[in-house]
């Protein structure tokens, strides 16, 4: 019994592995990752969304598919739900963002957009993903729409019952 009180700096030695055998935490430096022209790439997910996103310095403009983010984007809703990664990471003005998004709606298009930019920031400035996680903007949301089965009206609504 006098085993158990002894702490667990002593684990390592009851376990018989030597200190340093890989029971600590390494903590991964990340790397700034761009292209030739400097931009940061990322691909972003929502729903049956698909978001090509390129992250580069500039004036704070958003381009999406040919159009800045106002005439895409017309819900203001929307349009703060892209931005919310430069506000977290007090990044507004700063980068200009350039996307191509295909598949689904407008909600779905502009979370595939946010995730997109999120990613892309993170691998143009390593120090931005820590807080970035802790927003939960770099988890892909896998919520998707459920099947439709058969003898049922949708994915769970059956037909209206009649007795006669």
């Amino acid at each position: 019994m006098s085993d158990v009180g002894q702490g667990l700096e002593s684990l390592g030695e009851m376990t018989g592995r030597p200190p340093g055998s890989g029971t600590e935490h390494i903590a991964i430096a990340r790397e700034k990752k761009v292209d030739k022209f400097g931009r940061a790439y990322a691909t972003g997910k929502r729903k049956n969304a698909v978001a090509r996103v390129w992250v580069k310095p500039g004036k704070g403009n958003i381009t999406i598919n040919g159009k800045t983010s106002d005439a895409y984007f017309a819900r203001p809703v929307l349009r703060m739900m892209i931005n919310q990664p430069f506000k977290v990471t007090e990044r507004q003005g700063e980068f200009d963002v350039i996307c191509t998004v295909v598949g689904s709606g407008l909600s779905g298009q502009a979370g595939a957009v946010r995730h997109g930019i999120s990613k892309a920031l993170a691998d143009y400035e390593p120090a931005l993903r820590p807080a970035l996680k802790h927003a939960g903007f770099m988890t892909r949301d896998s919520r998707v729409v459920e099947r439709k089965k058969y003898g049922r009206k949708k994915a769970r609504r059956s037909f209206q019952f009649s007795k006669r």
